[in-house]
């Protein structure tokens, strides 16, 4: 059986899935609900305040590649 070593295996723990996320169900975080707003007024996308850290996590990564700003960045 392979064992991973935590010193250089880094991959495992450095990026999560949003859905697995400890903390995921929490509502958004002010950070996120600021760039979040941000980036629906850009896209044209609905706002929605009531979404959890894991649902906005994944929908700011979603609308960054819609985002105009993003693109010519």
């Amino acid at each position: 059986m392979d064992e991973l070593e935590p010193k250089t295996d880094t991959g495992s723990n450095t990026e999560k899935d949003p859905s697995n996320w400890t903390t995921g169900g929490e509502p958004m975080t002010g950070a996120q609900a600021s760039y979040l707003k941000t980036l629906c007024e850009e896209t044209g996308h609905p706002f929605d305040a009531d979404l959890t850290k894991a649902d906005a996590s994944k929908l700011i990564d979603e609308l960054r590649h819609e985002s105009e700003r993003v693109k010519s960045a």
